[in-house]
């Protein structure tokens, strides 16, 4: 009932808004579900969204620093957050699907703990090397004389090289030391005992491996 540009931008921002409230939870919950099925387990899926997530969010942060303070850009569109959360997440959660399947095989024969870095130390240098590509890739939209794709390419490049460096390597191998075979919880891996092991050692040889 009411025409001109503020009313539009209203029922744009209202319609964003309303994808953002149903699509994220339903992303979220599909991902969950093929986790679980994947995995056998329910708080590993649990631990890899809650970082992906978290990926998401610095990568939120840290575009908006860079868009408002570096790129001089008026603001972000509203469906920024949506496309950014839809990219990292799907790429976010292939990264660690490949780390945790390998972790699991590991599992079974060496325990969680070492097979938490014989899993990383076999996947680490293949999902870095496709985030860096992917990563360059999204970064050529930055290129481009559109700003809302100027500001995708940066975000989801960032965050991919967030998610394929740091979170991956250090966040999620970390949490896979810290609760050892109950991140299988409630798959019988998770009863199965730790066997002895020396972690100092295991982590220099993972760190030699990788390098």
């Amino acid at each position: 009932m009411v025409g001109g540009n503020t009313a539009i931008n209203l029922d744009v921002e209202r319609a964003s808004a309303h994808d953002r409230n149903v699509i994220i939870p339903v992303i979220l919950a599909v991902v969950f579900v093929i986790l679980a099925l994947l995995l056998r387990a329910l708080v590993a899926p649990i631990l890899l969204i809650a970082t992906v997530v978290l990926s998401f969010g610095a990568a939120l942060g840290v575009s908006s620093l860079v868009i408002n303070n570096v790129f001089n850009f008026g603001g972000a569109d509203t469906s920024f957050p949506l496309f950014v959360f839809v990219f990292l997440v799907a790429l976010g959660i292939d990264y660690n699907i490949f780390l945790m399947t390998r972790v699991r095989e590991e599992a079974r024969r060496h325990g969680s703990r070492r097979g938490a870095l014989i899993g990383l130390a076999a996947t680490g240098g293949v999902i870095t090397s496709a985030g860096v590509v992917l990563a360059g890739t999204f970064a050529v939209l930055g290129t481009l004389p559109i700003t809302f794709l100027a500001e995708l390419g940066f975000a989801v490049a960032f965050g991919v090289l967030l998610d394929s460096i740091i979170v991956r390597s250090v966040l999620v191998t970390a949490l896979n030391l810290d609760l050892g075979s109950r991140v299988w919880w409630p798959s019988r891996l998770a009863r199965v005992a730790e066997p002895e092991a020396n972690l100092a050692g295991e982590l220099e040889t993972v760190s030699a491996g990788i390098e």
